[in-house]
């Protein structure tokens, strides 16, 4: 069975994530084959890959399925073509295929995700928001599935390999390492500038657009705080962030005995990527080996909360709890694709991210909250989903024409 071919399919495969992912698969060849495969819009991408690695169902998105058609001509006879939200879930709970790479942007990845994990697929979790929003229903669908659900995010990887074979109470805490993106050495009273093309211009990472935006205003290392807490089952007290501009330790763990362990490795996802793909074995990567020599310096900084504030509203959410985290996502979410639409500013995004938060306080400290039972405690996936949306409809409200919030918010 070890030396059995382990069939993949990657939810947004035309994504960096997805791209990457396809990459390890091409460095072992023996090893993998490709199940299926979606995409969002980029259905002419979807296309080559469908026609090199040949899988037996794909989906895209919405209202272009027959984009997908024209571009495969005959090929488009061998492939089961779905579109849309039930297409993304029927891809991913699709029999015969033994892992899951869950690689699509934002709250819309949590449906596929759970359907993966009822298939009783290993779920390698690229799709960190899917955590955020549901992290104790996902953890409990996995257990109930007897499901694996291994971290793809280097920072959570790097987590998962230095934890591996340690006992739980052994652990003191754990340090998540970030770049500080394009603005770390920026001054604060040069923020209300920054361009759309400089906030895209990370010095480190190739990502995709979305979350290359959160990695400039840290929103990425928010979100990997709520992450870590519901994946290591650790309190919110026990993670600690640290800026390393080199992206070189993709994060530590501490032991009660003041031990660091940590994982490294030069900024390339195929690393974390290869250790799901073949877990609990090593495989090739693809990736370039570490040279620390070349490197000469490792540098670590506390992060400058003034500039990036999204860092403390992870911690604040977490204490919260319930919907919180999920609308915080939402209102993200919305955000950004007004910043990316150049809707907005870029200072606009940590303003009325505060905004935000200032609501929720109110209203958990308030019986208000009780007009929001969703926001209250998380119970079941739509709770979820309604929180989320709370969180966007709070960003449209701000930013109706009227400038006005709704008055049941």
């Amino acid at each position: 069975m070890d030396n059995a071919v382990q069939g993949i399919t990657i939810l947004g495969s035309t994504g960096s994530i997805g791209q990457s992912t396809l990459s390890v698969v091409d460095h072992n060849p023996t090893l993998f084959r490709i199940d299926g495969l979606s995409c969002l819009n980029n259905v002419e991408m979807l296309a080559k890959q469908v026609l090199k690695y040949s899988p037996k169902i794909v989906a895209t998105g919405e209202n272009k399925s027959d984009d997908l058609k024209k571009l495969l001509g005959n090929k488009a006879k061998e492939v089961h073509i779905l579109e849309g939200k039930e297409g993304y879930i029927e891809l991913a709970s699709s029999p015969g295929s033994d892992k899951l790479v869950a690689a699509m942007v934002g709250a819309a990845g949590i449906e596929p995700v759970i359907a993966g994990i009822r298939s009783k697929k290993t779920i390698a979790l690229a799709n960190k928001e899917s955590m955020v929003l549901a992290g104790s229903l996902l953890l409990s669908e996995a257990s109930k599935n007897n499901v694996k659900i291994l971290p793809i995010d280097s920072e959570h990887n790097a987590i998962f390999q230095s934890l591996y074979g340690e006992k739980k109470d052994h652990l003191d805490y754990i340090t998540l390492t970030a770049s500080g993106g394009p603005f770390r050495t920026r001054n604060l009273d040069d923020f209300p500038s920054i361009t759309l093309k400089e906030a895209l211009n990370h010095p480190n990472w190739n990502m995709g657009r979305k979350i290359t935006i959160d990695s400039a205003t840290m929103m990425n290392k928010a979100l990997e705080i709520i992450e870590a807490k519901w994946l290591f089952d650790i309190e919110a007290s026990q993670i600690r962030v640290l800026i390393h501009p080199q992206s070189i330790v993709h994060s530590m763990v501490t032991f009660k005995d003041a031990s660091t362990i940590c994982q490294m490795g030069t900024p390339d996802m195929r690393i974390p990527i290869a250790n799901c793909l073949g877990f609990p074995k090593r495989i090739t990567s693809g990736s370039k080996f570490l040279n620390l020599a070349e490197i000469g310096t490792l540098t670590f900084d506390e992060p400058d909360l003034a500039k990036f504030p999204t860092i403390q509203m992870a911690y604040e959410v977490i204490q919260l709890s319930g919907g919180a985290p999920a609308a915080l996502n939402g209102a993200n979410e919305e955000l950004v694709s007004y910043y990316l639409d150049e809707d907005i500013t870029f200072i606009q995004i940590f303003d009325s991210l505060e905004l935000l938060m200032s609501k929720l306080k109110t209203l958990f400290a308030s019986s208000d909250i009780s007009q929001f039972p969703f926001l209250k405690k998380i119970e079941q996936l739509s709770d979820a989903i309604q929180a989320d949306a709370w969180g966007r409809n709070f960003i449209k409200q701000l930013f109706s024409k009227t400038g006005e919030l709704a008055v049941n918010f």
